[in-house]
């Protein structure tokens, strides 16, 4: 893993609370089609210089870097979505019961 790099970060234009990390001047294309569908069109936040120990919102440094290092992005997701998402699964699950 990198020492430190250039990342920039963009907003999704459909999902409030969700950022993309990637690699300064990363060609949208060359992301997975599922994602830059989910994820719309990306709104540019900032570029930053990240460092392993550099502390995120909601997440380290290192975590980002590790992520991008092995598929070339971090996914930042709202926390109240993930909640939702593990309550909306439980209901499926006692509903299907």
């Amino acid at each position: 893993m990198a020492d430190r790099q250039f990342i920039s970060v963009f907003r999704s234009s459909k999902s409030s609370d969700t950022y993309l990390y990637v690699r300064r001047n990363q060609s949208w294309g060359d992301l997975p089609e599922a994602l830059r569908g989910v994820f719309g069109q990306p709104v540019h936040t900032m570029d930053l210089l990240l460092t392993p120990d550099r502390t995120l919102a909601r997440a380290s440094g290192e975590q980002v870097l590790a992520a991008i290092e092995s598929q070339d992005f971090f996914l930042q997701m709202p926390e109240k979505l993930d909640s939702y998402l593990v309550e909306f699964n439980q209901k499926i699950r006692k509903s299907a019961r």
